[in-house]
């Protein structure tokens, strides 16, 4: 099993933040995604990036926020994110990188 270029397009980063540090110790991993990724590609692409069992995949969509840049409105970009629920004794551990 090799990875596939395209799974690193379905899978752009990992969220490390104070909710997914939480996540984390009930053995979910959230990253961040594509935004016309859907669950199954998911579960394909982290199980083939990092050789564990995927048991669920939840997404979520943050829309963007209008904000002001430098006193000039803008918008920030809509986020995906897919908290990936792992099979147990399966780990990622996102703080060293693929």
């Amino acid at each position: 099993m090799s990875a596939k270029p395209e799974h690193y397009d379905v899978i752009r980063k990992p969220v490390i933040t104070e909710k997914a540090t939480m996540a984390s110790e009930h053995g979910a991993v959230v990253f961040q995604v594509a935004l016309d990724a859907n669950k199954p590609q998911i579960k394909e692409a982290v199980e083939e990036l990092f050789g564990v069992k995927v048991k669920a995949v939840n997404t979520v969509v943050t829309k963007g926020k209008s904000k002001k840049f430098r006193g000039r409105p803008g918008v920030r970009s809509d986020v995906k994110k897919a908290y990936v629920t792992l099979e147990e004794g399966n780990t990622i551990d996102v703080s060293t990188g693929l």
